[in-house]
């Protein structure tokens, strides 16, 4: 029923345009037919200021309210939200924005959408009280009618009746049944019309991929500190003390030998500290063993680190690109940093396979799949922990897909391009 109702007030604006036109054609039809009256000056004027200067803008104004309409209803009812888009007409001058903001291309798309949703949801809507009113309807008057007939009728005169009770009980039923799916089907083309539309998801890429290089820069900068402060903190604290323990030795060799040789033995020691450390550091950047092995041989390393026990699962016959590798690799270091922080699990699998595209154009993709049986509840606004696993995908066409239900576990899925 709010559909219905809805879909009227939608398609408000195509029928101004469409009375608009009307009135234009006969203006202008009205010189080379005899049948039409001729209107006088001050009167055309008049229909001109309301048919051509009011209507058009009226017409895309309640459009965009009508979308606007559609907006919220679906955050509101279905939970569909996005974050708007930027706007395309922040430097322009105000009278600039305004004219477009009547008559510019969103405006005129937003009367197109709004008739088509209108002419759904009159259809959609139409169907379902058609079904259910009417045959429910049909079905109570029947039933009041086997009334009269077994008080004044014969058994012959049931049948009708009875026929009509089944068949508006059956109507009703069919209605009722259709409804989830016409609901489903209004969903997906508002979806369609107001996020999905060419426009928007234009916008709506250069949004994201503001935002994302943004995070990407604060991501780097992060870890610069991080390394720097490890670097400063670990290795050169060690390098400072074996300079010091080689000094000590130089000093030591001609007067005590014997105390130089085990300086010296101490500073080996410490040089090799060092080169553990300094060797962790590295490992943080780019392990060597993803370099030189593959995926296949450092998913089990990076897993051997982790604190949880971790099941590696990795089915690949080949080597995908080193990019893709790089990413899902990072992708599986950054899950498992995760789970550890936040998910309380006590076990943790990691797959990785080769999804091969199905249609023509598609392309093959690298599939990593961490699974926990933690607390779940995982929210990226919560942390930047999956905002930098999505901004790491984002950078070569990947998607990332977090399944959370709380208590239930997470299942993260990253989908990266086999040659990315």
């Amino acid at each position: 029923m709010t559909s219905l109702a809805l879909a009227l007030f939608y398609l408000v604006p195509g029928f101004i345009l469409v009375v608009s036109a009307t009135w234009i054609g006969l203006t202008i039809a009205t010189p080379w037919q005899e049948a039409l009256p001729i209107r006088v000056w001050h009167e055309l004027v008049v229909d001109v200021v309301v048919f051509v200067v009011l209507m058009p803008p009226a017409a895309t104004l309640t459009a965009r309210l009508g979308c606007a309409v559609q907006r919220r209803r679906l955050g509101t009812v279905f939970g569909i939200v996005e974050s708007g888009a930027p706007d395309p007409l922040a430097d322009d001058t105000p009278l600039l924005r305004t004219w477009r903001f009547v008559f510019g291309r969103d405006a005129w798309s937003m009367v197109a959408y709004t008739t088509i949703a209108g002419l759904h949801g009159l259809l959609a809507g139409g169907l379902v009280v058609v079904l259910v009113v009417c045959g429910a309807a049909s079905a109570a008057a029947a039933l009041l009618g086997l009334a009269f007939v077994l008080l004044l009728g014969s058994a012959a005169d049931l049948v009708g009746p009875l026929l009509l009770v089944l068949v508006g009980a059956l109507a009703a039923l069919v209605g009722l049944r259709l409804t989830p799916y016409l609901v489903a089907t209004e969903v997906l083309l508002h979806r369609v019309l107001l996020f999905d539309a060419p426009e928007v998801r234009v916008r709506r890429r250069l949004m994201h991929l503001q935002n994302s290089r943004l995070r990407m820069v604060d991501a780097a900068e992060a870890e610069r500190t991080r390394i720097e402060r490890d670097l400063h903190d670990g290795a050169q604290q060690r390098l400072l003390a074996l300079t010091m323990t080689l000094t000590r030795a130089r000093a030591r060799v001609a007067s005590d030998p014997a105390q130089a040789l085990e300086l010296i033995t101490e500073a080996q020691r410490e040089s090799k500290e060092v080169m553990d450390e300094l060797r962790q550091v590295a490992r943080g950047l780019h392990p060597r063993v993803l370099t030189d092995h593959g995926l296949a041989s450092a998913l089990p390393v990076a897993a051997g680190r982790a604190p949880v026990p971790v099941r590696v699962d990795i089915d690949l016959e080949e080597r995908p690109s080193p990019r893709a590798e790089a990413v899902a690799y990072y992708a599986a270091c950054e899950a498992l940093n995760n789970v550890t922080k936040h998910a309380r699990a006590h076990e943790v699998t990691i797959a990785a396979e080769r999804v091969r595209g199905a249609a023509r154009g598609r392309r093959d993709l690298l599939r990593l799949t961490v699974t926990d049986d933690g607390v779940g509840g995982a929210d990226p606004e919560s942390g930047t922990g999956l905002y930098g696993l999505w901004d790491r995908l984002d950078a070569v066409d990947g998607t990332l897909s977090v399944h959370s239900p709380a208590g239930g576990g997470t299942v993260l899925t990253a989908d990266i391009p086999w040659e990315a």
